[in-house]
């Protein structure tokens, strides 16, 4: 059906005004994007220190038994702490990770395990939610901007249900951010803590250290903040990946708006042209009509054959 020239007008000025919207939140994702990459960047020396302090004291023959280092013999309850995103308009970022996250949960559930849901972000939580899961324990508001206080009340909420026994081992699901264009889902164990990544020796020469508590109490101290840590960086790695996938969702937005506009465009101008040429068409009919009329030669609207026959008979 097509469209008047006020309609074609309408549907331009509503696709001009979605294609500022969506350039305004392009620009400020890729603000954001920079912001997040520094904080990647600054949270990595304290997760490597804090990486190698560990290491260090298990050479000194801490950590032996640590409930957080020691696997379960049978694994009964698997934990899911899923990272997602607070809201939309991110592409297919939110949706990956559910996903993977689901399909992890899925094969668990397939094997006679039971499940334990530790969600981040309003979108895992609805998700679970709307399908019938239950659902532990969530934690919103902060996806795009997590802070280390967030980290340490998640982890503090997982950590407690591991060493209650109440999850025999936990997984984690994220995104993983590599480059603006790059950022791949991601599934990790959390808990227990793989003991290689804490117990490799060291390399190089070391230092001899005496430790002031025992080895074993400071290690019962670095332990939790270590997982702190790595749940940080998580956190900051999707939050990262979010505004990298929001920043290609608004520019594909935005270029579809334009492409949108420019089609409109030209169908409104031919539209307006044929308008032009009917409106000409009539014109030159009507000054032709009235120069016959004028020369005495305009022909009648009714037939004549048929006129005569309503004339009376003489």
């Amino acid at each position: 059906m097509a469209l008047s020239l006020r309609e074609y007008r309408a549907r331009i000025k509503s696709t001009e005004s979605m294609k500022k919207i969506t350039r305004a939140m392009e620009l400020i994702a890729a603000s954001r994007i920079h912001k997040a990459q520094q904080r990647v960047a600054a949270a990595r020396p304290y997760s490597e220190q804090i990486t190698a302090v560990i290491r260090n004291l298990a050479s000194a023959g801490a950590g032996g038994g640590h409930p957080l280092l020691t696997a379960r013999e049978s694994v009964r309850n698997v934990g899911f702490v899923v990272i997602c995103a607070d809201r939309g308009l991110a592409g297919g970022y939110n949706s990956g990770v559910l996903r993977q996250a689901e399909r992890a949960l899925k094969e668990e559930v397939a094997n006679g395990r039971e499940y334990t849901l530790i969600l981040v972000g309003k979108k895992a939580r609805d998700y679970f939610r709307f399908r019938g899961y239950t659902i532990a324990a969530s934690f919103t508001g902060f996806s795009d901007n997590p802070s280390y206080e967030d980290a340490r009340a998640v982890g503090e909420e997982v950590r407690r249900r591991f060493e209650e026994g109440e999850v025999d081992r936990v997984d984690i699901v994220y995104t993983q951010f590599l480059s603006v264009d790059t950022q791949r889902v991601l599934t990790k164990q959390f808990m227990p803590i793989e003991t290689e990544a804490v117990t490799e020796a060291p390399t190089g020469p070391q230092a001899d250290y005496e430790y002031e508590p025992e080895p074993d109490a400071i290690l019962d101290s670095l332990l939790p903040r270590y997982a702190e840590a790595r749940l940080f960086a998580s956190l900051l790695d999707a939050a990262a990946s979010e505004h990298a996938a929001r920043q290609r969702a608004m520019k594909s937005a935005t270029d579809n708006a334009e492409e949108l506009i420019r089609v409109l465009s030209r169908q409104m101008n031919r539209a307006r042209q044929e308008s032009i040429t009917t409106e000409i068409l009539e014109i030159v009919g009507g000054a032709e009509a009235l120069a016959q009329a004028a020369s005495g030669e305009t022909d009648y609207l009714i037939d004549r054959t048929f006129a005569a026959d309503l004339l009376p008979n003489n």
